[in-house]
């Protein structure tokens, strides 16, 4: 086989080597990539736990708000009307005093249905932001995906064309022969 015939091998086998070791380092950065991925999927989805006890606080927050504000209405606003009226020596069952106990009323209900609203509108917010953080966790893992299938093919092309050079090498300088 001769000196030409043993520069053929080495540089055959150094074409496969490098291909080889292309394909390893692409495979490496593949599950690199398919880690880190998964890795900023879980801190996203992290999130949605956060926005769940944020959920708790806000209804909690909400039903002590609703009971301590109706026992205010109660013993503040209709206590100092029902109060007055009978200290004045009027009937709080007509006329005027019965009257704006029924406007506070009125009234009481519409600062609480409001704050109804005010409290199913920021569930609704906090129920769009937890699946905007499912659906980025999703993206994050497929976006993933996508790169290591990449990088993966990467790999495979180069080890595929260091066993083409190989064997063109081989075959050129007669190592087939």
């Amino acid at each position: 086989m001769g000196a030409q015939g043993t520069l053929a091998a080495v540089s055959a086998g150094s074409s496969l080597i490098g291909g080889l070791s292309a394909k390893s380092s692409a495979d490496k950065a593949a599950s690199a990539a398919q880690r880190a991925a998964e890795f900023n999927a879980q801190i996203i989805e992290r999130d949605i736990g956060l926005l769940d006890r944020q959920r708790g606080i806000l209804n909690g927050q909400y039903a002590i708000d609703t009971k301590r504000g109706k026992a205010a209405f109660e013993r503040n606003i209709q206590g100092t009307v029902k109060a007055a009226a009978g200290y004045a020596g009027y009937d709080i069952g007509s006329g005027t005093p019965f009257e704006i106990l029924r406007a506070n009323a009125a009234e009481f209900d519409y600062q609480e249905s409001v704050n109804e609203f005010n409290n199913e509108i920021a569930n609704l917010q906090l129920n769009d932001a937890q699946e905007e953080a499912r659906l980025n966790a999703q993206l994050t893992r497929m976006t993933g995906d996508a790169q290591a299938s990449g990088l993966k093919s990467q790999g495979r092309s180069s080890l595929i064309s260091s066993i083409g050079s190989a064997s063109t090498t081989a075959f050129n300088t007669g190592l087939f022969t």
